[in-house]
């Protein structure tokens, strides 16, 4: 059987591979809004008001901020920590970092002072931007949220052009490894985001997309803010302390038309809401971590609408999706986007079609990062032969869709056979009494390692009951041994369960 196929870009989308020079990251998110200055371009909602921003406010916010940078002696190119809450105040920061050409570095609010420490002593940044009750650790050169927020009345400054390939801002890793990693990204990141207007959102210039992330989350940054800006449309974010269940009103109210939200979101607002009508809504998106079948179906018959996923990763945003009005398999990622470059890989090889792989990333992808920045400023691209390997793994069936099969490091060994954690957890989800379920392999004496379900749901189920349903839906070797009822399954920051925890966990208890 031949090898994979790269995907090749038909002619309507080759011209987004090659992003334009000079550029600048934020000019090229709010070049559209010029076009409707008095448009709504952000509302930051809450249960009975909301909070709103036009396009020309917005511009005249971020270009502010970029002249009040300036003015504190930051220059080019300098690295700044944004240490900030979930705010309006964070993607305002970031934008204005950018177009003032300094390199931001978003970070989740929940961090430590102990963890900013490693940060500060990485990346050397030459200021920290710093809102009260945020840990973080001392830097001589902090602003704080006052100084940030008095800038954005300040004249606006001149967007700083450039180079697309030059440094644009870092994120980190979400730590599935045990140790996050600086990502260093290009100003043309951003430009490489228009596939997925065409073969994820359905994004057009009259949506209201309502994210249901916080504004220091990078897939709200992205997905619910920069990208509805840089078609013209409206971004809605949830003010802090908005619960699940309240987002299916304040989505009828301001008549969003977009929905996108981690997979667990949507769990929790069906399982809590009381009203799912949503007569604006057309669709939902997902992204973050994979979406169970199960929810997926039941939102379905509850809204009558579908939810759309997508796969990427801090290395290379999203670049495999369902497109938006195709109805797929909720079993499958969909397809690579149209204008990418994907294969799988296994052994440094390309592997035949529905065989098990490393999902891999061409080096001349533009929304590929420049590399993992250490210590002392080197890049390391961490390319394999010109692909950058994901250590996610899966599978391109004859028709191209891709099926998720786990990271590298979750999958597990049973009995000698690989087994992805994923398969497993589709068909425990489907169980009724499971609210949430996440599966790893554990060892219970030296040498033994067996599969192990930690679920949640109203009460514990009987495990003979359990035990029967697994077997006739999965083979001997993949068919749980141990079901550990939980109240909650431990999630990180960005709500992904965390499967390494549990199987720490438990192994620590059972040594």
């Amino acid at each position: 059987m031949a090898s994979t196929a790269v995907m090749i870009a038909p002619d309507d989308i080759a011209t987004l591979r090659s992003c334009p020079s000079p550029f600048n990251l934020a000019a090229h998110v709010l070049a559209a809004g010029e076009t409707c200055p008095e448009k709504e371009a952000l509302l930051v909602v809450g249960a009975d008001e909301a909070r709103r921003w036009s396009h020309a406010e917005l511009r005249r916010a971020v270009l502010g901020t970029a002249t009040g940078l300036l003015s504190e002696g930051l220059k080019p190119g300098d690295k700044v920590l944004l240490r900030l809450g979930n705010t309006v105040d964070f993607p305002l920061a970031y934008l204005g970092a950018l177009a003032a050409g300094l390199v931001p570095v978003p970070t989740a609010a929940a961090l430590t002072r102990r963890e900013t420490e490693k940060i500060l002593d990485l990346l050397r940044p030459a200021a920290v931007l710093h809102a009260p009750g945020i840990d973080c650790a001392p830097h001589p050169g902090r602003l704080s949220l006052t100084q940030l927020q008095q800038m954005r009345g300040l004249p606006p400054a001149e967007f700083h052009m450039g180079s697309a390939d030059r440094p644009g801002y870092i994120v980190f890793t979400s730590g599935t490894s045990g140790r996050p990693r600086a990502v260093l990204h290009a100003h043309r990141a951003i430009w490489a985001r228009q596939m997925m207007f065409h073969d994820w959102y359905g994004l057009g210039s009259d949506d209201r997309v309502l994210h249901a992330g916080a504004f220091n989350w990078t897939y709200t940054l992205g997905t619910g803010l920069m990208d509805p800006w840089t078609v013209g449309a409206t971004a809605i974010i949830p003010a802090s302390g908005v619960a699940p269940g309240q987002l299916p009103g304040l989505i009828r109210k301001h008549k969003a038309t977009i929905f996108a939200a981690a997979a667990g979101v949507y769990r929790q607002m069906l399982d809590q809401a009381q009203d799912m009508r949503l007569p604006e809504l057309r669709h939902g998106l997902s992204a973050g971590e994979k979406l169970p079948r199960r929810t997926a179906e039941r939102w379905h018959a509850a809204t009558g609408l579908s939810i759309f996923e997508a796969y990427g990763m801090s290395e290379c945003s999203t670049f495999i999706s369902q497109p938006a009005g195709k109805r797929g398999d909720p079993g499958t990622l969909g397809r690579p986007q149209r204008g990418r470059q994907i294969t799988f890989r296994r052994e440094g090889r390309p592997v035949p079609v529905c065989e098990e792989g490393t999902i891999a990333v061409a080096a001349d992808d533009p929304g590929l990062m420049l590399g993992y920045l250490d210590a002392d400023g080197r890049l390391d691209r961490a390319l394999s032969d010109g692909w950058f390997e994901t250590g996610d793994q899966g599978i391109i069936t004859q028709d191209g869709t891709v099926r998720y099969l786990g990271r590298r490091d979750d999958m597990m060994n049973a009995g000698g056979f690989r087994v992805s954690p994923i398969e497993v957890e589709t068909v425990l989800s489907e169980l009724p009494g499971v609210t949430a379920v996440a599966v790893t392999d554990v060892e219970i004496k030296a040498d033994t390692r067996v599969i192990a379900a930690f679920y949640t749901g109203p009460a514990a189920l009987n495990e003979t009951l359990l035990h029967a349903y697994v077997s006739d839906k999965l083979a001997c070797y993949k068919q749980t041994r141990l079901y550990i009822h939980l109240d909650a399954l431990p999630q990180g920051a960005n709500g992904k369960i965390l499967r390494r925890a549990l199987r720490d966990q438990f192994e620590s208890q059972h040594d």
